[in-house]
């Protein structure tokens, strides 16, 4: 567990270093998770310019953030979340920047967006986030999104989205992205359960942490459907185009377009 000596619990809380481990850890599942932050701040650029006005959905410690600003200086964000102890890394990250804003929400709780501070957004991104969501609240929560986006504003979703229609390929795709896990693994990568393990032992998260497993339990309670689903609940929801831009063998990113 090589991040443990990142942490001295008598020092000031380090949160970069935090952050950085959430990174690493988050990037232990997914080789190629700058690959999709990349093509989703692209599409950004693409369709909405430099300076965008951000909802980051699901934030968790800011990720999706703190690559918005390296990318768009200029640019502002919102991050929305409901787990106290990511929450409490966002916050600490980001202490003192003018252009962020952090809200506690449930995206399950229909008045969720009472509590975000502005009415209009040109661009909502979440990534890795949703599947903890069952299909028919995800559904639920894309009709909700495109009241907050401008004419001409983008939704992105970089999530796990296997193809149900190719078993073998799916069989075959998982064997070979967990044996490189093992070997990542071996040579000291921190996994999902043993960076939360690090920071249930943090005076400072212990209780957030604490809180955000009783929150959300273990595990997620959600499902993850295929990027044709995304595509067409979208759509659906008022959405006037969405399709896949980036897929990997596992995952997709769907952009819908107000």
């Amino acid at each position: 567990m090589a991040d443990t000596a990142r942490f001295d619990t008598a020092a000031p809380t380090d949160w970069q270093a935090w952050q950085d481990s959430w990174d690493r850890q988050q990037e232990w599942y997914m080789p190629d998770r700058e690959e999709r932050f990349r093509v989703m701040l692209d599409m950004v650029e693409a369709l909405v310019g430099t300076a965008p006005r951000v909802l980051d959905l699901a934030c968790g410690t800011g990720s999706i953030t703190d690559r918005v600003f390296k990318r768009f200086p200029e640019s502002t964000s919102t991050g929305v979340d409901l787990d106290p102890a990511l929450l409490t890394i966002a916050r600490g990250h980001f202490a003192g920047d003018p252009r962020v804003t952090f809200v506690t929400a449930d995206l399950k709780d229909p008045d969720w967006r009472a509590a975000l501070p502005h009415g209009s957004y040109d661009a909502i991104l979440t990534a890795t986030a949703l599947h903890w969501l069952p299909s028919e609240d995800l559904a639920v929560l894309y009709g909700q999104l495109a009241p907050l986006l401008r004419t001409g504003g983008v939704f992105m979703n970089a999530d796990h989205m296997p193809d149900p229609a190719t078993p073998r390929i799916n069989a075959a795709e998982r064997a070979h992205r967990h044996g490189g896990m093992d070997r990542a693994k071996a040579a000291g990568a921190l996994d999902w359960r043993e960076w939360w393990e690090l920071a249930a032992a943090d005076p400072v998260l212990a209780e957030p942490t604490k809180a955000r497993f009783e929150i959300y339990g273990e595990h997620a309670d959600g499902d993850t459907p295929p990027e044709s689903w995304h595509a067409a609940t979208l759509r659906d929801a008022g959405f006037s185009e969405a399709r896949t831009v980036w897929r990997s063998p596992s995952d997709g990113l769907v952009l819908a377009l107000k």
